[in-house]
């Protein structure tokens, strides 16, 4: 079950479901774009065609890519809390349950 909340419309979510999975986007689309390069002496400029793979991978480009990670590892921690016309970056509320990790309880 996603209890996580869905994306604010209009903005874009870059955001991985875990933090090890959009490291593994990094790693394989970083892969590709130092592999195409760096294969270019060896196969020629046909290399360069697994670059655009790379954007697969990133969602888009690097810069995506590390505004995924800020938010994969934000998620469910920070939240955008606007009055007035101004914006800021707050703690999230725990849920009305209580947190699992609360051991106040105990």
């Amino acid at each position: 079950m996603n209890t996580e909340k869905p994306a604010q419309p209009g903005r874009p979510d870059f955001a991985s479901t875990s933090v090890p999975r959009h490291l593994a986007r990094g790693v394989i689309g970083f892969g590709l774009i130092i592999g195409s390069i760096a294969l270019v002496p060896f196969v020629g400029p046909a290399s360069l065609l697994a670059a655009p793979l790379a954007l697969v991978a990133f969602r888009g480009c690097p810069t995506c890519w590390m505004v995924g990670l800020a938010q994969t590892i934000s998620r469910g921690r920070l939240e955008r809390q606007c009055e007035d016309g101004v914006c800021t970056l707050a703690k999230a509320h725990p849920a009305a349950g209580g947190d699992a990790r609360d051991v106040s309880s105990l």
